[in-house]
Order: C-alpha cells, then structure tokens, then sequence
C-alpha cells in the first residue's frame, strides 16, 4: 500500500482580518487547462498547411473564444453535476449552487456547455463549427490529466479497495474504512488512471492523428476524442467509487441502470455520436 502524500488541496492562503482567499490546485488546473488548451488551439490556427486548405478560424480570435469556453466550462459543468448528481440537495440548497470554488463539477455538463458556447460563437463569427470542434477535441485532454490530478490532490472520486501494490490509502475516515478490511483500507487511485488514459494516452492519439493529416477530414478529431473518452471513462468507472447518493445497501455498487453507474449511462451516448463522426468522416474525401 502506498499512502497518500502530504498535499494540501490549497496552494496558499492569504488572511486579512475576516478576509480570506485560498488558491486551490482545483481552480489551478483548471486554469492550466484552459490557458495551455488556448495556446494550443492559437497554434493549431497558425498553420493552414495541417488543415488542407485554410485555418477554420484567425488565430487572433482565439482570445475571444477563450473567454465563451470559461463560461460553458464553469456554467456547464457546475448544472452538469447539480442535474446529474445531487438535484435533491440542491434544490433544498440553491445558494450553494454558486459555490463552484467548493468543488463539484461534472465533465459531461461542462462537455455540453462547451459544445453549446463553441457552436454559438462559430455561428457569430462566420467560422465552419465541425471544424472549430476539432480543434477544441484535439486540444480537450490538456484539460482533462490536470482536471484528473487536482481530483487526486483533493483526495475525491477515488477508486474501489484493491491488493495490488499501487493502491493508495486516501484520508478520511470513508475513504480508510472498508467492508470486510481489516485495518487501513487501500484503493484504486482512478484518478490516476483517468489522467492517463483521458489526458495523456487520448491526447497523444489526437497528436498523432494530427500529424498524419487528421484536420484534413472534418469531424475526425472530434468523433476520435468523443469515442476515446467515453472508453476510456466506461474501463475506468469499473475500479472508481460510484458516487455516494447512489449508494444503497440493495445497492453498493450505485448502479443507475442496465448495470452500468451514472458516468458509463452518460458515456453511452458520447460514444455513439464519436462513432458516428468517425464513419462519417471517413466515408468522405479529405480536403
């Protein structure tokens, strides 16, 4: 068993007086994401050459979109997690839906919030948005391996006990207390995991296709990162915690339906339409 490291979730702390201001690792890696998925895209903009024929888009521009995929990140993923995960406490307690710096974020909601801010501002700005899409695909799993890390840090959706010699023994006393275990309970750290395989693996597989002319083919990009990670999520919610409101005892699993958890059920979807853009990209010549 490995035990968990000593990191605070909070880089630093400044206190005057009754205020109070704490930079954690959460917002941190979502800033990172953010800032270095732009620059990514800027640079994917600067070169006509890998999409066959002209950028979608100025690479000028890309500080104006920025600023729509903040808001459909922090907008979508915080009604994402608030519709999808805990609606009952919520609707008891709309204040606390603001508190976004407090944690709660689900990717499918921010994935939607994206997708509608993205699809709102091509139409604004003339700019062809299967294309634009591609371009945030490619760029998503930047976002996603610091997103997966500061989850880590948190010491949040950590995974299921395990024997093998890489399980981590997390803090609190839920996360150390097992069913059946004797003692400290270690388990899967599915963070981990998803940060390889949704950051880092997804990623390299985006790079490469670009590479080898992927921008070429509208559509491509986008249905590789939407197929990549919803298997990569549905592998890794076999060894994850299900989330605590959908734990019963006629239930330990927290199974929502058809035997899968509530992020395989919103997966589902995800890699159907990926699959669909794949085939329909490459039923088609490339430009």
């Amino acid at each position: 068993m490995i035990p968990f490291p000593d990191i605070s979730p909070e880089i630093f702390t400044i206190s005057l007086g009754e205020f109070q201001f704490s930079l954690r690792w959460y917002a941190m890696a979502y800033l990172a994401g953010l800032v270095l998925g732009a620059w990514a895209v800027w640079r994917l903009m600067k070169s006509d050459r890998i999409w066959g024929d002209a950028a979608p888009m100025e690479a000028a521009k890309v500080e104006e979109l920025l600023t729509w995929i903040v808001a459909g990140v922090v907008i979508g993923g915080r009604l994402g997690f608030v519709l999808f995960y805990q609606p009952g406490y919520y609707l008891a307690n709309p204040l606390q839906i603001l508190k976004v710096w407090e944690g709660g974020m689900a990717f499918h909601g921010g994935f939607l919030g994206v997708v509608i801010a993205a699809w709102w501002w091509a139409r604004r700005n003339d700019v062809e948005p299967l294309r634009l899409a591609d371009a945030l695909a490619v760029v998503a799993p930047i976002g996603l391996f610091f997103g997966r890390i500061a989850n880590f840090i948190n010491a949040e959706l950590w995974g299921r006990p395990t024997d093998l010699p890489w399980g981590v023994i997390f803090p609190g006393d839920a996360a150390q207390n097992c069913p059946g275990v004797e003692g400290l309970c270690a388990r899967h750290p599915s963070q981990l995991y998803e940060a390889g395989l949704e950051g880092l693996l997804l990623g390299l597989v985006l790079w490469l296709l670009v590479s080898r002319g992927g921008l070429r083919r509208p559509g491509l990009a986008l249905g590789v990162f939407l197929s990549g990670y919803a298997l990569a999520r549905i592998f890794v919610e076999f060894f994850r915690v299900a989330d605590a409101q959908f734990i019963t005892p006629d239930n330990p699993l927290g199974r929502v339906a058809l035997g899968l958890s509530m992020g395989q059920l919103l997966s589902l979807p995800m890699l159907l339409l990926g699959l669909f853009f794949i085939y329909r990209a490459m039923s088609r010549p490339p430009r």
